[in-house]
């Protein structure tokens, strides 16, 4: 096992009535003025938004809300959203909503705190980071695991750069998970949610560390099967408590870190895939699964024992030769994508075959004009993209 430091300092309040909480926890981190973020009109309509703003200004907290967070969210809302935060002075930040309500307001929270600096410089490695404000989320939606995350994913609308921050100031204070406001979200945003939590789990588990490390991969295995198992459970009835609960708790602890310790991660698919959001403001989960058989299928031969390994714990396949068996598990995964609806290719994806000279443009993006190489189980150069790209251009 791979040294490492690991220290995840967010609060989580989980269970059923979690949110009723907020405005106690946030008084005990000193918070008096919060800024406030939400996606659409969900949260509105259900009360929940109204709720918490009640809830705090009862406690003699002030608050300001913006919404119209999107999904593949966005620099142009995030800088709004900071001259409105800087001017209401607020010195707290609380995200109601997934992933992408959550990395907006990290975004806000490193941006209120850094008036004299362009947010994208954090994003673009033109700037470091070093202060921000504290972050609070009410989670509605178990995909992203952005709630313990030190991982924040942000979209340039005027390059069409999907770029991704890694920094201990992405670390939310406190994470308020109540299974219960999950049970009305959309069915394709679930089960979107459900693969990206797969995903997480899968880009730590695939990577070029050879070293022993059988407790990571027991939780990583655990983990897999265990949100495999719950997904049909919550497809089939999304108010199944137990099931969403199991799947809320898995969309934690696959980003959190803990899934990768002793290795390092991969997330091959996520640069891939981050290049196809960008361009074509596909869903975040649905880029992962529509490149992730071809990524598969172009690399496995580098570490056969372990997609054998991968394909026995995870989907019990013990029979045939390591390779054959390690084929099969990668099979297996992509047919199981398919079963819950999710696309395993461009076309299933829904942005079609594309031409040749599209395909090196988003190689070409993936791999900073082929001056990269990004991922470790597989190095990834631009020739290299090319090929992925190609074998899930169908």
């Amino acid at each position: 096992m791979q040294a490492f430091n690991f220290k995840v300092p967010t609060e989580i309040v989980f269970g059923r009535d979690a949110e009723e909480k907020v405005a106690e926890k946030l008084s005990a981190y000193n918070a008096h003025r919060v800024f406030i973020t939400y996606g659409g009109g969900s949260v509105v309509k259900s009360g929940l938004l109204g709720k918490i703003e009640k809830s705090l200004q009862s406690a003699g907290l002030f608050t300001q809300a913006k919404g119209g967070v999107q999904p593949n969210p966005r620099l142009s809302w995030v800088r709004e959203a900071i001259k409105e935060a800087l001017a209401f002075q607020a010195d707290f930040i609380l995200a109601i909503g997934g992933g992408s309500v959550i990395d907006s307001a990290k975004a806000v929270a490193h941006g209120t705190a850094n008036p004299e600096i362009d947010v994208w410089s954090f994003w673009s490695g033109t700037a470091t980071l070093t202060k921000s404000l504290p972050v609070g989320t009410v989670l509605t939606l178990a995909a992203a695991g952005s709630e313990t995350s030190d991982s924040a994913v942000i979209t340039n609308e005027e390059t069409g750069k999907k770029a991704g921050l890694n920094t201990p100031f992405n670390r939310p204070a406190l994470a308020f998970m109540n299974p219960e406001l999950t049970f009305t979200v959309p069915k394709k945003q679930l089960i979107c949610g459900i693969s990206d939590i797969l995903m997480h789990t899968l880009e730590r588990y695939f990577t070029n560390v050879k070293e022993e490390n059988a407790l990571t991969d027991r939780i990583a295995e655990s983990l897999l099967k265990t949100v495999i198992a719950c997904s049909f459970r919550a497809i089939k009835d999304q108010t199944d408590y137990d099931a969403m609960s199991e799947i809320m708790y898995a969309g934690t602890i696959s980003h959190c870190g803990l899934t990768e310790l002793g290795r390092c991660k991969d997330f091959a698919c996520h640069k891939l895939g981050h290049e196809l959001s960008g361009r074509f403001d596909v869903t975040h989960g649905a880029s992962l699964t529509a490149i992730w058989g071809s990524w598969a299928e172009y690399v496995y031969r580098d570490d056969i024992p372990r997609f054998a390994q991968f394909a026995e714990k995870v989907w019990n396949i013990t029979s045939g030769t390591e390779e054959e068996r390690a084929q099969a598990g990668i099979a297996k995964t992509v047919a199981y994508f398919k079963e819950i609806q999710m696309p395993t290719n461009f076309t299933e994806l829904g942005i079609g075959v594309q031409k040749e000279d599209v395909l090196v443009q988003l190689a070409d993006s993936c791999t900073a004009g082929g001056t990269k190489v990004v991922a470790n189980f597989h190095p990834i150069d631009k020739a290299t993209a090319i090929e992925i790209y190609r074998l899930a251009n169908k």
